[in-house]
C-alpha cells in the first residue's frame, strides 16, 4: 500500500524561489509506486494551499495564482488528525511529510515544532537541532567546545548595538578582508564583505535588515569551500567531499541559484587523508548537534590545507545544482534513491 507523502515548500522566507525549485525537483523524482504525493505550499505571505497543478508552475513560481488548483489548508496540530486539515474539515491522512522549505519559517525549528506537535513523522532534523543548526552563532559556540575549529568571529545583537564599538571589537579581534552575516538567514542571504570600516559598518546595516544577530568572520586567505552531505539516523553516513569553485568574490545567493557561474568538483581536489580528516569532521558536527536525516556540512579549507568548519545546513538545496543529492550521486543514491531513503528514516525513531 502506497504511502502519502506531504511536500512542503514556498514559505515566508528570502528563501522561498529556491524552496518551489527544490521541491518541483523532489516531485519529479519520488518513486509514484511507492509513495502517493500531496503538495502543500505557503505563499511568501504565509497563506497555506493544497496544490493539485503541474510542477512547472513551482519552478516558475506562478503556482500561487493557479486558483483553480488551490484549496485552503493547514497541517493540523492535533494527533487525532495526523494530516491536513482542509476547510470544510476534511482531513487527509499523511504518512510522512517531507518540508523542502529553506531559511526562515521553515529550517530553524519552527515547522518542526509543528510537526512534533502533529505526530507525523518528518524528514529531517528535531526541533531542537533545527534552531540550533539555523543559528550560526550558537551553532560556532557549540562546536567549539568540543574542539571543532572554527573562522575566527564575534558577534553582536540589534539590541543595544554601538556600530562604533563593534567596529572597534572586530577591528581587535579580527583582521580584513570580513564577512559580515546575519545569524539566522541561509543560503547566503544578507551577507556581505568588508575590507575595510566603511564597508564593515554597511555590512552590520545590510545584515540586520535580515536578523536581529550579526556573525562577523574574519575572510580565509584563498579559501577552498568545501562540503560534506550527511544522511541518516543513529546509523548517519558521511558522503565524499565536494568542492565548489565560486567564480565570484563569495558564494553568495546569486551565485548558487541565479547565475550559476560556480564550479563543482565531486570528489574535491584533496588528498585522501585530507579527505577522511573532513568526513569524520562533519560526523562530529553532525553528532554534536544533535541532527538526524539529512544535513550538508560545509568546511573553508585555507592556503595551507588547515581546516576551518563554517555552517550547517539542516534542510539543503535539491534544485539541479545543489551539492547535497550531488554528492549522496556520488556514494550510489539516485535522485528516487536518496528521497526514498529519506522518507524511510523518517519513519523510524530517529534518536
Amino acid at each position: 500500500m502506497k504511502k502519502t507523502v506531504l511536500l512542503l515548500f514556498g514559505g515566508a522566507s528570502s528563501e522561498y524561489a529556491v524552496s518551489c525549485v527544490s521541491a518541483a525537483c523532489v516531485a519529479d523524482n519520488i518513486n509514484k509506486e511507492l509513495y502517493q504525493v500531496c503538495l502543500l505550499g505557503i505563499t511568501a505571505d504565509g497563506k497555506w494551499y493544497l496544490y493539485s497543478g503541474d510542477t512547472d508552475s513551482m519552478r516558475d513560481l506562478s503556482w500561487v495564482n493557479k486558483e483553480e488548483y488551490l484549496t485552503p489548508a493547514v497541517i493540523s496540530p492535533s494527533k487525532t488528525h495526523q494530516g491536513v486539515l482542509l476547510e470544510d474539515g476534511t482531513v487527509i491522512h499523511v504518512d510522512a511529510v517531507f518540508p523542502v522549505l529553506h531559511g526562515k519559517n521553515g529550517e530553524d525549528g519552527t515547522m518542526q515544532g509543528l510537526l512534533a506537535l502533529s505526530g507525523i513523522p518528518y524528514v529531517g532534523c528535531n526541533t531542537y537541532s533545527s534552531a540550533v543548526c539555523m543559528d550560526k552563532v550558537t551553532t560556532k559556540i557549540l562546536c567549539e567546545k568540543v574542539g571543532i575549529p572554527v573562522v575566527p568571529y564575534a558577534y553582536f545583537r540589534k539590541n543595544g548595538f554601538d556600530v562604533q564599538k563593534a567596529v572597534e571589537e572586530c577591528e581587535q579581534k579580527l583582521s580584513y578582508p570580513m564577512f559580515v552575516k546575519p545569524a539566522n538567514a541561509g543560503s547566503s542571504v544578507g551577507i556581505t564583505k568588508a575590507n575595510n570600516r566603511d564597508e564593515l559598518v554597511k555590512g552590520f546595516e545590510v545584515a540586520f535588515d535580515n536578523d536581529y544577530k550579526v556573525l562577523v568572520e574574519t575572510g580565509i586567505s584563498s579559501a577552498r569551500e568545501i562540503e560534506v552531505a550527511m544522511l541518516g539516523n543513529k546509523d548517519a553516513v558521511a558522503s565524499v567531499c565536494g568542492e565548489i569553485a565560486p567564480g565570484a568574490d563569495f558564494y553568495d545567493y546569486e551565485t548558487k541559484y541565479v547565475s550559476d557561474t560556480a564550479s563543482y568538483y565531486v570528489p574535491a581536489r584533496i588528498s585522501d587523508t585530507l579527505s577522511d580528516t573532513i568526513r569524520a569532521c562533519a560526523e562530529k558536527i553532525y553528532r554534536t548537534l544533535d541532527c538526524a536525516g539529512l544535513s550538508r556540512v560545509d568546511f573553508f579549507l585555507d592556503e595551507n590545507d588547515v581546516l576551518y568548519f563554517n555552517e550547517i545546513n539542516t534542510i539543503p538545496g535539491f534544485t539541479p545544482i545543489s551539492m547535497y543529492p550531488g554528492l549522496m550521486g556520488k556514494c550510489g543514491y539516485s535522485y528516487s534513491a536518496l528521497i526514498e531513503k529519506l522518507i524511510e528514516n523518517a519513519c523510524e525513531e530517529k534518536l
